[in-house]
């Protein structure tokens, strides 16, 4: 009964983690879109010709460096994207520390489709 006790105060424990890394993805995701939008409001330009934006990872880091306003924008929306992902990775350590091979199986495949999916939604 204690190891059951046990298991499931550590997965409270992940589960608070996990909670807490979501609340702190979300915010700094806002964070960042809300700055790009103040940098928008505040220049009056996106940095980019009327009907382009970034869309690729390296184009969205060059407009980082060269602080473009909807490059941050951009870069706030992805950071929202890989927050869930990240979820799914701590998981798959979490159930792997429990030694719940057949979660940490589900759990990579999980994380496999949503791989796939970025890079066939891509192209």
């Amino acid at each position: 009964m204690s190891k059951n006790n046990s298991t499931r105060k550590e997965m409270l424990e992940v589960e608070l983690v996990i909670g807490k890394i979501m609340r702190i993805g979300v915010l700094f995701s806002a964070a960042v879109m809300i700055l790009g939008f103040a940098m928008f409001l505040i220049t009056g330009n996106s940095g980019y010709p009327a009907t382009s934006f970034p869309t690729t990872l390296p184009a969205i880091w060059q407009g980082l460096i060269s602080f473009k306003a909807y490059a941050y924008m951009m870069a706030g929306i992805y950071l929202l994207i890989l927050t869930p992902v990240l979820r799914v990775v701590i998981s798959i350590y979490a159930f792997y520390q429990e030694k719940d091979m057949l979660y940490v199986k589900i759990t990579s495949l999980v994380l496999l489709i949503l791989i796939i999916s970025v890079i066939v939604g891509h192209h």
